[in-house]
């Protein structure tokens, strides 16, 4: 062997690879470059998202190892993890659409998602048509030849909307149009690739992640062809989630059974307490049985309707504000699926400049609370709650 100089050493120090054991869990593979030993080997990985690693905009051995996990959650054909879950729905979107194409959606989205049709709207060309998402004769009246996807969302963020998935899904086959379903509320509780959706999409940052520590995003396939289109797009786009936010997802996923399970009988505990309480005018949750989706729910959702759920404080705008500022316990703040249970006011918030008609449109009152329960215990939970429900009397 050559004997090279020490600053030649010092730039190839050795690579070790497990020898006799095996780790236990994925490792982090930090470095960005892979090598070869042969030129045709390094040109055949850059042919699609299964081929050997070769530089990790394309691939990474930790993050294929996140899009196998959450592949096999979702029983789909392959995944492509991203940097967001806006990452996850913008290569989706943006790889299977065309200017000139129309998008149904249903009309309760996540406001992220909304600003990202309209932006296509403008900028492309596609148009949407937003139907209610209670019936799905809505879509058939909806569809058009230039149709191309049917967005929808398991649970909708706050009003807690249920879509019946295999009915609107149904209301689609055979047409060649795609079904993209946002399922970021209800990990493990329903698998819409089972229920005739081609795309799934998960905000990782929520309950997959489930510590308030990640920002990723997972779209997984039905079809092997698809994942290869948004593939070759989302690569050209940049959306590859790094190594360490992928590892820090594999945790999350591992603790996912027992954290939605909790969750959800939590929110479930709370949404009944607050329904009996004198300055709450309604509680979203889809597990209580005046749900206008209950039904649905209950055939959907049998293990569980989610760590979501909202409620109208008696009181409007100015109620609904002063609680979210009295909590101790609770935190005041975005997002969920997280550890620690947070509560917004979306009127004087994420939907602060929305009128009341416009607040009435997208189904979220002026005094509309939204709460991402967590891990406390239930009765820590209610004594916060009921101590801020005085204050808005």
């Amino acid at each position: 062997m050559t004997a090279h100089h020490p600053q030649t050493r010092a730039v190839h120090p050795p690579v070790i690879s497990p020898s006799g054991s095996r780790p236990l869990g994925q490792p982090i593979y930090q470095g960005h470059l892979f090598a070869f030993d042969g030129a045709d080997d390094l040109a055949a990985s850059f042919g699609g998202p299964d081929e050997a690693f070769m530089y990790a905009r394309m691939s990474n051995p930790t993050v294929r190892s996140l899009e196998r996990a959450v592949t096999e959650m979702e029983g789909g054909a392959g995944a492509l993890a991203t940097a967001s879950g806006m990452g996850a729905i913008n290569a989706v979107l943006t790889g299977l659409l065309r200017s000139g194409d129309h998008v149904i959606a249903q009309s309760a989205l996540y406001g992220g998602t909304y600003a990202l049709l309209q932006d296509l709207a403008e900028r492309w060309g596609v148009e949407v048509t937003y139907v209610p998402g209670d019936d799905p004769a809505e879509v058939r009246d909806a569809l058009r030849p230039a149709t191309r996807v049917l967005y929808l969302e398991t649970v909708a963020n706050p009003t807690t909307h249920v879509t019946d998935i295999p009915a609107f899904t149904a209301a689609v086959r055979g047409t060649g149009v795609r079904t993209v379903v946002d399922n970021t509320f209800a990990p493990l509780l329903f698998a819409p690739l089972g229920h005739g959706a081609d795309v799934v999409v998960h905000s990782a940052t929520k309950y997959i992640g489930g510590h308030g520590d990640v920002i990723g995003g997972v779209a997984v396939f039905a079809d092997a062809d698809v994942r290869r289109r948004v593939w070759e797009h989302a690569v050209e786009l940049g959306a590859t989630v790094d190594a360490f936010t992928a590892w820090l997802a594999l945790r999350g996923i591992a603790t996912l059974p027992m954290r939605i399970a909790r969750q959800s009988a939590t929110a479930l505990d709370l949404a009944r307490r607050l329904g009996a309480h004198p300055s709450v005018a309604r509680v979203h949750y889809p597990g209580l049985t005046e749900h206008p989706q209950h039904d649905t729910a209950r055939r959907l959702l049998p293990d569980g309707a989610g760590g979501v759920l909202a409620f109208e404080a008696t009181g409007g705008r100015d109620a609904g504000r002063v609680f979210t500022e009295a909590l101790r316990l609770v935190t005041l703040g975005p997002s969920l699926g997280a550890v620690q249970t947070l509560a917004m006011h979306p009127a004087s918030t994420s939907h602060r400049q929305m009128d009341a008609a416009s607040l009435a449109a997208a189904g979220i009152g002026e005094a509309t609370v939204r709460l991402a329960i967590g891990l406390e215990h239930p009765d820590d939970l209610w004594a916060d709650l009921e101590q801020a429900l005085a204050k808005t009397r």
